[in-house]
């Protein structure tokens, strides 16, 4: 049983959707969101709000005139640049060397924080009823269902032909923008698809395992896909090769 109360749940939204949170609370808020009608409707709420915010508030760039007159004030006299530059240069070069190295070690790939949130999706798709907006296994149902929720147009094909049927459909938030998530059946298990738009060149098939599941991913016409299920990974990569043709 979730031990998380509504009023610590609500207050902790905010950094569970910025993924501020530390693994062990991500866990309590993702428990409690899935037994909890009303918080996972806030979260709702907020994670639309912050999709909306991003697509149309304005940005307001600084004016040169304050940038300059910010790094004229901040800036030394050349005496003292004289006084302190053989004292400080040997630490500022030594810091900024530390810094690189912290930063090489510490962050991930580009791709990782995808793959660790697709994931985490695929988990909280499982738990309650977030698996599908839409259910059904009719192609002709779901891609319609997606027009006017997106700002692309995700390919929806049924496979229960070769063993992997449409199961539905549903809105997901992947890298702080919408994403489609199609749900297809192996057996008795459930493949999670996830597809949002890229500005970047296509790349090829990978694989990997993330907390026990099997994830695919590539990129071609400016679409990544990104697949995640605990099957077998050979037949992950199967359908990946089926949505791919």
């Amino acid at each position: 049983m979730n031990k998380l109360a509504c009023t610590q749940c609500q207050t902790l939204i905010h950094g569970y959707l910025d993924q501020e949170l530390d693994p062990p609370t991500v866990a309590e808020v993702t428990g409690h969101l899935a037994d909890c009608a009303e918080c996972a409707r806030l979260h709702d709420q907020v994670r639309l709000l912050k999709v909306s915010v991003k697509r149309h508030a304005p940005y307001y760039p600084a004016p040169v005139s304050l940038a300059e007159s910010v790094l004229a004030a901040a800036a030394p006299r050349p005496s003292a640049v004289v006084r302190w530059r053989n004292w400080l240069a040997p630490v500022f070069s030594t810091a900024a060397l530390a810094l690189a190295m912290v930063l090489y070690v510490a962050t991930p790939g580009s791709e990782q924080p995808l793959m660790d949130e697709a994931v985490s999706s695929h988990v909280r798709s499982l738990m309650g009823e977030h698996l599908n907006d839409v259910v059904s296994s009719d192609r002709h149902t779901v891609k319609p269902w997606f027009t006017g929720k997106l700002d692309f147009s995700p390919p929806v094909l049924d496979y229960s032909a070769q063993g992997f049927p449409l199961l539905g459909g549903r809105l997901d938030y992947l890298q702080h923008q919408t994403t489609a998530a199609l749900s297809y059946g192996r057996a008795k298990h459930i493949i999670n698809v996830f597809i949002l738009p890229t500005p970047e060149a296509d790349k090829p098939q990978q694989s990997q395992a993330i907390r026990g599941f099997n994830v695919v991913s590539w990129q071609a016409n400016h679409l990544r896909f990104v697949l995640v299920s605990d099957v077998e990974k050979s037949e992950l990569e199967a359908l990946g090769q089926l949505l791919k043709q």
